[in-house]
């Protein structure tokens, strides 16, 4: 019999809900230090439509429920989680090669949101109990 480590040892999937509102408050929050700071309120605004739009086509893929039997659900999965990545890259470099600061905003906001939900994500995973 192996032994699996911490990191390999599966566990349920935890619920998406903290880590998308944990990356929705950083995006809401952003918005006041934005007004303070005088930054572009256009980039913030690139980044929440951005982040709800992502976080939308996430829920959408989070239906698609792949299996050792059902390759096809998995790699629609995966084609549609890279889309969902190159889409925002592609946004995001569009913005950012028209108006550099407003480019930079909206990647900062979006990548802290990210970090955000991943950050939360991951907690939510390590923290449950292996099921093997």
């Amino acid at each position: 019999m192996t032994r699996v480590g911490i990191l390999g040892a599966p566990r349920p999937i935890p619920s998406r809900w903290v880590p998308i509102a944990g990356g929705g408050l950083v995006v809401a929050l952003a918005l006041p230090l934005f007004i303070v700071a005088g930054w572009p309120l256009s980039g913030w605004a690139i980044a929440a439509v951005l982040w709800v739009g992502s976080e939308a086509f996430g829920l959408l893929l989070a239906r698609v429920k792949p299996s050792p039997d059902n390759i096809a659900a998995s790699g629609a999965l995966a084609i549609g989680m890279m889309v969902r990545l190159l889409a925002v890259l592609v946004v995001l470099v569009v913005v950012a090669s028209s108006d550099s600061a407003v480019g930079l905003a909206a990647a900062l906001v979006y990548g802290i949101a990210y970090t955000a939900e991943l950050g939360l994500s991951l907690v939510g995973y390590y923290t449950q109990e292996p099921t093997a």
